[in-house]
């Protein structure tokens, strides 16, 4: 049977910014994210399988990035976690509800490399992320490739 790859389009809003940058976006300011996944796989052929046909039920590929994504990240001020602006991320977290904090810089890039990452370990069996494309505004965005990414 034919390797199919499949692709679902997801979107959220969120605010970063990018602590020692050299730039205007060292300040805080929000995106309209665009993600999307592909996955690839062999469409099941067993006749007793409720998925035949199927590569993944897009409905388990959006339970599984709503889970890792969208529910973390949408409208959340996202912010790298620093020794230098800890007092900063406290304060702000006692005024907003959704702070996230990561290890990294909040670039398209990095948050990208994330993504592939926490998206990876739920995929069922049989079942490879393929590609990430990330948009962080209409005309700007970032790509991950398995293939470039290989283990």
């Amino acid at each position: 049977m034919a390797v199919i790859r499949l692709t679902k389009e997801f979107s959220f809003e969120a605010a970063h910014a990018l602590n020692g940058y050299d730039g205007p976006c060292r300040e805080i300011h929000g995106h309209s994210y665009r993600l999307f996944v592909t996955v690839r796989g062999v469409p099941s052929d067993s006749s007793e399988d409720p998925k035949n046909g199927m590569v993944i039920d897009f409905g388990v590929l959006k339970k599984i990035v709503n889970e890792e994504i969208v529910s973390r990240f949408d409208h959340a001020l996202v912010l790298e976690k620093s020794a230098v602006d800890c007092e900063l991320r406290q304060l702000l977290g006692t005024r907003f509800g959704n702070v996230v904090e990561l290890m990294y810089r909040p670039t398209c890039e990095n948050m990208l490399a994330d993504f592939a990452d926490r998206i990876r370990r739920r995929l069922p069996a049989g079942v490879v992320l393929h590609a990430l494309r990330l948009h962080e505004t209409a005309s700007s965005y970032a790509e991950w490739f398995a293939e470039d990414n290989a283990d």
